[in-house]
């Protein structure tokens, strides 16, 4: 998939709580945006950050075809996210995209848990939106510290059944996603994204039911091109850069 630097600008920047934004933006040139795959990320440059001189990785969130916008969900981590949350509508940015392997979308009957924590629920909207235009009826189960923290609920709903986790029981199930009723159900195949121990832990039970899991990986990246060798992970095959191999892994094909 050919890979594009691309100026964008913010048509729209969503506060969601003080930590989290999401920003909706359109290319500059007006030009219809490429095709991506769920699970894809960019590359973005922060011009607005005098200490900020690497771009910043950022999953694709969604691709709104019909406004021909690009959504990144962008959660507060530093100066140079602090600078992205800031920004004003009609601000430019550029856009190194897309980025990694995406998530394998499934061929025949098949039953469907998304799973997601915190900023990481962000590629897995765009994959729940695909994933219901072939036909699929994928149910999403979302994890947080509490209530505040719980990310882009209502467009997950637009998609299927929504389940919740919080540590403190403010919504849904008391406890982190391992323990909602909903992922014991009996599932075909999971897909998950998130902090790591939770990944871990999702692709434990995913194991013990016999399901296949897909996971994406949060590991810093500086270059988002396999250069600086800054996101390597060790797998079964050896180890191998992230942003090329990846994001997306199959759970066995890691050494979890």
């Amino acid at each position: 998939m050919k890979k594009e630097k691309k100026d964008f600008i913010v048509v729209e920047n969503c506060c969601l709580s003080p930590i989290y934004s999401l920003l909706k933006l359109a290319p500059a040139d007006g030009a219809e945006l490429s095709a991506v795959r769920p699970g894809q990320f960019v590359q973005v440059s922060v011009d607005g950050s005098k200490t900020t001189f690497l771009r910043r990785p950022i999953s694709i969130c969604r691709l709104d075809r019909q406004s021909n916008h690009l959504w990144l969900l962008v959660r507060l981590a530093g100066e140079g996210t602090a600078a992205l949350l800031s920004l004003a509508e009609g601000s430019r940015l550029n856009l190194i995209l897309p980025l990694g392997n995406g998530f394998p979308l499934p061929e025949g009957a098949c039953r469907i848990l998304l799973v997601g924590g915190g900023v990481g629920v962000a590629p897995l909207l765009q994959l729940g939106i695909e994933l219901a235009e072939k036909g699929y009826k994928p149910e999403i189960l979302l994890g947080a510290r509490s209530q505040s923290d719980l990310l882009l609920v209502d467009e997950f709903r637009k998609i299927g059944t929504v389940h919740l986790s919080t540590d403190d029981g403010s919504a849904g199930e008391r406890g982190v996603v391992t323990l909602n009723t909903a992922i014991r159900i009996g599932w075909d195949r999971i897909y998950c994204c998130g902090p790591a121990p939770m990944m871990k832990a999702v692709a434990g039970v995913a194991r013990n039911i016999g399901a296949e899991c897909y996971v994406s990986l949060e590991n810093m990246m500086a270059c988002g091109l396999g250069a600086c060798l800054c996101c390597v992970e060790k797998t079964v095959k050896g180890n191998v850069c992230v942003c090329t191999e990846g994001p997306v892994f199959d759970i066995k094909d890691l050494t979890w």
